[in-house]
């Protein structure tokens, strides 16, 4: 199981490579305390997947052949990037339904892309037959502990600059989930601390069927988020992980995710992709509503979007 001392060793790793991304305070209202937002969307490459992918390739020894990852884009940017920077091959394979914005992020780091199969999943099952054939280190979006731990490096992070600006600390962190990598390194810091909840589109939502089940389970990926929330299935790790630490799981629908992305920008000028705002959507639609003086954290984790969408 993922540990303290597995990120800050993740922390270590990648520090030199990554930005350490802002706060924005949204003041208070009604009597309820400032919400606190963590500009993950600023990230280098754009998205928190920068942490996990250089964590990953940093953590051992790569190949001849390179590494190679499937992606619905912004993880793809991430390997794409730490490869160019670690100065290793990289091969990305892309479902056609990837974001033509994020597919040009790609390609700006150097990496060779493949565009085939309609869903994540199917990107990803080229993906693991190249690294069969190859030898190419797979980088995985969400199923791996070097992932997921580089990942949870966002939260002890946060944790500090709360402190360093006087803030109060957090009780809720809200946090949109894909495949579950994200959420798991971010709820095995925080280990009970501060309360976690997870943010699914409800139509694509592979960790709360998990968790309903009580195992990996397949679901149909359709949302308006799906090529950076639309994983099919959950990891194991990720499941273990949540069911220890994640609170619950919300779900919004793509109708809330478009007014929450859209709210930001009207709002705030804070550019986010469908992804990055579906934590916001919770909290903003009332899926989520916290106690009166409960202190809520809530990450944007992508900004990979065509600003022209919000013209």
């Amino acid at each position: 199981m993922l540990n303290h001392d597995d990120i800050r060793a993740a922390r270590a790793r990648i520090a030199p490579h990554l930005r350490r991304t802002p706060l924005f305070e949204i003041a208070a209202q009604d009597g309820r305390p400032p919400i606190s937002i963590k500009l993950e969307s600023l990230q280098r490459t754009g998205s928190f997947k920068a942490r996990g992918a250089f964590n990953a390739i940093l953590s051992g020894t790569v190949p001849k052949a390179g590494v190679t990852a499937a992606s619905g884009g912004n993880h793809g940017a991430a390997v794409a990037c730490a490869a160019q920077s670690l100065g290793v091959p990289a091969r990305i394979f892309v479902p056609t339904m990837a974001s033509p914005v994020k597919i040009s992020r790609i390609r700006h780091y150097g990496a060779e892309v493949l565009v085939e199969g309609d869903r994540y999943a199917d990107a990803l099952a080229l993906c693991e037959a190249h690294a069969a054939s190859s030898g190419a280190k797979q980088i995985h979006a969400f199923d791996a502990a070097e992932t997921v731990a580089g990942q949870g490096t966002i939260a002890p992070e946060w944790e500090e600059d709360l402190d360093r600006l006087r803030l109060r600390p957090l009780d809720t962190v809200l946090i949109a989930v894909g495949g579950g990598g994200l959420i798991a390194g971010i709820a095995a810091w925080f280990a009970g601390r501060v309360k976690v909840v997870g943010v699914e589109p409800a139509g694509s939502c592979a960790l709360h069927a998990a968790m309903q089940a009580g195992h990996p389970v397949d679901v149909t990926v359709q949302s308006v988020a799906a090529d950076s929330l639309g994983a099919k299935r959950t990891g194991d790790l990720n499941l273990a992980i949540a069911k220890l630490y994640v609170d619950h799981i919300a779900l919004v629908s793509d109708e809330q995710i478009i007014a929450a992305r859209q709210s930001l920008w009207d709002e705030w000028r804070i550019a986010t992709e469908a992804g990055g705002a579906a934590a916001w959507a919770a909290l903003q639609a009332g899926v989520y509503q916290p106690d009166q003086d409960e202190r809520v954290g809530v990450l944007l984790c992508g900004g990979n979007v065509d600003p022209q969408i919000f013209a």
